[in-house]
């Protein structure tokens, strides 16, 4: 075989690699949103003189093309075990993974954030609280880097400062400190989130914290759905999957939760959810703007008001077998200035509980 004969062999190859790859990406269907990344992908841009010339349809292009690019997600494992494993990176696209748990990189400091969020709930409080007998309480809840990034040499924020100025923020809330009560393992390898089975400990000391005393029995069941949480799909690595578990008793199960977003009450723990994208959203259908917890048992007619992120989902039900209702509210969801038609503040505790990731990037927050 002559070396002409190779070289015109090798070039055919390549035109009809590129090629077959150029029709398949034309030819094939748009995918609406990446189920790994959790999130929308771009749709090919509206063509018109004004988009044209602007240059905003080639910038949305070449967005479309990246985000339709068959083999996508194949090609960004590729990537990552690259650059982990034989570049030596120390992370990709800002997630690192020691000893099992993969985080996503928090740093810096945000001060402006951390202002404007604590500027909200001054505001909630100065609209709905400060001239009735309510007890307002704050705790913080540190994400993963608390445990992970300075001692593995990556950038961290300072977290005794983040919570002193939170606290500096909020002198009308009493602070009830848990991170002496968290260590990593309570935390899912795959995910951003807590696990509901461990952190009863944290349920019963903010529950002290405010004057009510829990028992912390309960039945752990497992889901029976393989949780690969968010950073599984953003890190684009072959990482093990997390087990689900939720925490069950007889307070839990005579207690109703009402949506009010649909109207209707929905269960504690909705197992279906386990098989959709994101099955942390079990835990109390996930991203709900306003829910309540009534529990019908209760020995107190005390209520509380939690307002909180994602992290409040699974902690939440653990504060049931000491109040009679628990009302929870997402500001990210629901206007602070909508509160007064659903929520009737009288004398009621308060708990302001949010991640160092929200508060940190508050900008999500109303």
């Amino acid at each position: 075989m002559s070396i002409k004969f190779k070289n015109i062999s090798l070039v055919a190859m390549t035109a009809v690699f590129l090629c077959g790859f150029l029709l398949w990406a034309i030819l094939k269907p748009t995918d609406p949103e990446s189920v790994s990344e959790r999130r929308p992908l771009a749709t090919f841009p509206d063509v018109n003189g004004e988009s044209v010339l602007s240059g905003s349809f080639m910038t949305d292009f070449e967005k479309y093309t990246l985000d339709q690019f068959p083999l996508r997600d194949q090609f960004r494992t590729v990537k990552a075990v690259t650059a982990f494993y034989i570049l030596g990176q120390k992370d990709n696209n800002d997630i690192y993974i020691k000893d099992g748990f993969a985080s996503k990189l928090e740093y810096p400091l945000n001060s402006d954030s951390i202002e404007y969020a604590a500027s909200r709930f001054r505001f909630i409080y100065n609209q709905y609280m400060a001239d009735k007998d309510m007890r307002i309480y704050l705790s913080i809840i540190p994400d993963k880097n608390y445990f992970m990034a300075e001692k593995n040499g990556y950038p961290s924020i300072d977290y005794e400062k983040f919570i002193s100025d939170m606290r500096g923020h909020m002198n009308f809330a009493e602070y009830i400190g848990i991170t002496q009560l968290l260590e990593l393992s309570d935390y899912y390898c795959t995910d951003t989130h807590w696990r509901q089975e461990k952190i009863t400990d944290v349920a019963q000391h903010l529950a002290a914290g405010m004057g009510v005393s829990l028992s912390a029995k309960y039945i752990v069941n497992q889901a029976d759905t393989p949780f690969y949480g968010v950073y599984y799909g953003q890190s684009a690595l072959p990482l093990p999957h997390d087990d689900l578990y939720y925490l069950d008793n007889e307070v839990l199960k005579d207690c109703k939760v009402y949506d009010f977003e649909t109207s209707a009450y929905i269960p504690i723990y909705d197992l279906d959810k386990t098989k959709g994208n994101d099955p942390y959203e079990m835990f109390l259908s996930g991203s709900k703007s306003l829910l309540t917890i009534e529990n019908p048992n209760a020995s107190t007619d005390k209520e509380l008001i939690v307002f909180r992120d994602s992290f409040g989902s699974s902690i939440a039900p653990l504060f049931a077998e000491g109040y009679a209702k628990i009302t929870l509210v997402d500001i990210r969801y629901i206007s602070p200035n909508m509160l007064g038609r659903f929520i009737e503040f009288t004398n009621q505790d308060v708990l302001f509980l949010y991640s160092t990731s929200v508060l940190n990037n508050s900008i999500t927050i109303k």
